[in-house]
């Protein structure tokens, strides 16, 4: 079977699928509906696979970007494989053409995604962004550097993640969000609706989480390190 074709510019060339380089900006072109997957992957698992294939069936993304922070500002760093080692072992684990995982929160120099969203959309003139988070992201949004500036720069997309549900739907975040939340049937509107704006997506889900996996042994070792 052929594969589908990839997105295209408006001029017709079709766009390479990973960026040349793990900092490198990926391609992009007015009017691609992309969404944004933050986190430190360390190490990605198939629930990050899962949530982005989810939120890009239902919302027409023409492609996902899963952005490799280079340390998250509200978790400890102990343990911590190096960027490249993750972008490597993301680029491994999404195995999809439209599925890109870069480091360009270090190659633009951001901390918080509130930043890095302001710089993309600076950036990327006409690309339709959209956040993408699990559940249990959304009840910790609030703690998130000027969170409320973020959801009015971008809409928001919540992937349902076991345990979960109620106490996200309950959260604050999810309390300043009501006002503009779609029916999941109105799903794929979410990328050109006036924000805040979100949309809360059940489907398949993955109980894997990366604490889980080092704390069985089996993250990333950091290179340099000794078995490395």
């Amino acid at each position: 079977m052929t594969p589908p074709a990839g997105p295209r510019s408006p001029g017709g060339q079709a766009l390479p699928a990973r960026s040349p380089g793990g900092r490198a900006l990926p391609a992009w072109a007015p009017g691609l509906r992309i969404g944004l997957f933050g986190g430190s992957f360390n190490p990605p698992h198939e629930g990050h696979r899962l949530a982005s294939l989810t939120a890009m069936r239902r919302l027409g993304l023409d492609r996902v970007w899963w952005i490799v922070t280079p340390g998250n500002p509200l978790k400890r760093h102990d343990g911590l494989a190096d960027l490249d080692t993750r972008i490597a072992a993301a680029r491994r684990l999404a195995d999809h053409p439209r599925i890109v995982a870069t480091g360009v929160e270090a190659g633009i120099g951001m901390r918080y995604t509130v930043d890095t969203i302001r710089h993309l959309r600076r950036r990327c003139p006409g690309v339709h962004f959209v956040w993408i988070m699990g559940a249990d992201n959304l009840l910790q949004l609030p703690r998130w550097r000027r969170w409320r500036e973020l959801v009015s720069l971008v809409p928001v997309a919540v992937v349902d993640r076991p345990g979960s549900t109620f106490r996200s739907l309950n959260g604050r975040a999810a309390a300043v969000l009501a006002p503009g939340r779609l029916r999941e049937s109105e799903a794929k509107l979410l990328p050109t609706r006036r924000h805040p704006a979100f949309v809360y997506l059940h489907g398949p889900r993955s109980s894997a989480s990366s604490t889980a996996l080092r704390d069985a042994g089996r993250g990333l070792i950091p290179a340099g390190a000794p078995g490395s």
